[in-house]
């Protein structure tokens, strides 16, 4: 009986694994999707630069309201450029600076980016481990039920 007792617990353990690998895999999912946003709004970075670097003094733009809207406009000055810090805050700067900010912008992206990608390598070594540890329960398993089965037949 202690055996079968010890077989139900060993079959609670690799749920257990299971059920973690499953969070992982979850938590995987979760900081793939934040590194999507983040090169998103890297690509979001790349256009400002090039529309800026594009742009003159007295350039035609299409300056979006909000809601989908938008009203053609005159760039007055080029080096008036109003770029967003983070944290609420914007500063005016000229074509050279804006484009500068915006570079700093894109490589403290990058840098999370690379801490995100770290992360999830080690998410999916502590799957592996955890899996690994799986699949040796289960060939434990296997074993005491072969000896299980061959432990009559010996006794006749």
């Amino acid at each position: 009986m202690s055996l079968g007792g010890g077989g139900g617990g060993g079959q609670q353990q690799l749920q257990q694994l299971a059920q973690e690998i499953e969070q992982i895999e979850e938590q995987i999912e979760a900081v793939e999707n934040e590194i999507d946003g983040l090169q998103g709004e890297k690509t979001e970075i790349d256009e400002a630069i090039e529309a800026i670097d594009a742009l003159e003094t007295g350039s035609n733009v299409k300056v979006p309201l909000g809601g989908g809207a938008y009203v053609h406009a005159e760039v007055g000055d080029i080096d008036e450029v109003v770029v967003e810090l983070g944290g609420d805050y914007a500063a005016e700067r000229d074509q050279d600076g804006a484009v500068d900010t915006l570079e700093t912008k894109k490589d403290t992206l990058d840098d999370r980016i690379d801490e995100l990608r770290s992360d999830i390598a080690e998410l999916e070594t502590e799957s592996e481990e955890l899996e690994q540890q799986a699949q040796q329960m289960q060939q434990q398993q296997m074993q005491q039920m072969q000896q299980m089965q061959q432990q009559p037949d010996d006794d006749e």
